[in-house]
């Protein structure tokens, strides 16, 4: 019998919030090309697009999700230029991470690689939120804290699929993993308007001097 667990579902419904023309700040890490995540996608990416139910991503739509500040017209563009600059000393006190990324797997709305240890990378969104504080004090920085759960997606779902159906077919690809450096980070204007994230970047800063 077919379970809920069995599927992959459309990645692309409307979250609370969310909306045709809104876009949102965050802040992503995002990757040049021919770096070492690039280059893992790049060995996912001809079996994943044997898939018509799923969306693979480019080299310029990959990223990392690290921490978020508010929707664009809700968050004072002040604000936002002070909190870039709260940022860079808290990151430049940091030296660049680098961690493990993959095997790829598929859960209910991706195929993604996990980073691990999660805490290398934690220690880079704790310094971020250090820096929010820094403006909005620290019972107003956004989301939660404890949550964070490191990861790069190279596809999402648009439809309903066979979960296991593509995960064998990355399980015969083999566990493939590579090291990702976290070296800087940008500060994005990000809209999911036309079944994609697209983004704009308003701020570099980098990790460690």
């Amino acid at each position: 019998m077919t379970t809920a667990d069995d599927r992959m579902i459309n990645h692309w419904w409307w979250r609370p919030g969310w909306s045709i023309g809104r876009a949102f700040y965050t802040w992503h890490v995002t990757f040049d090309e021919g770096s070492a995540i690039p280059k893992l996608a790049d060995r996912y990416r001809p079996t994943l697009q044997q898939f018509p139910g799923l969306d693979v991503l480019r080299t310029d739509q990959l990223h990392l999700t690290m921490q978020g500040l508010g929707f664009v017209g809700e968050v004072p563009e002040a604000d936002v230029a002070a909190i870039v600059e709260a940022t860079r000393p808290e990151l430049a006190a940091l030296p660049p991470r680098v961690a493990e990324a993959g095997p790829a797997y598929a859960d209910s709305e991706t195929v993604q690689v996990a980073i691990h240890p999660a805490d290398e990378v934690a220690e880079v969104r704790a310094a971020l939120r250090r820096g929010i504080a820094a403006v909005w004090g620290a019972d107003n920085v956004p989301e939660d804290a404890d949550s964070f759960r490191p990861h790069v997606t190279f596809a999402y779902s648009n439809s309903d699929n066979d979960r296991f159906e593509i995960a064998g077919a990355l399980d015969r690809i083999g566990p493939l993993t590579t090291k990702a450096t976290v070296g800087r980070l940008s500060l994005i204007r990000l809209h999911r308007d036309n079944q994609a994230y697209e983004w704009t970047e308003i701020a570099e800063v980098k990790v460690g001097r």
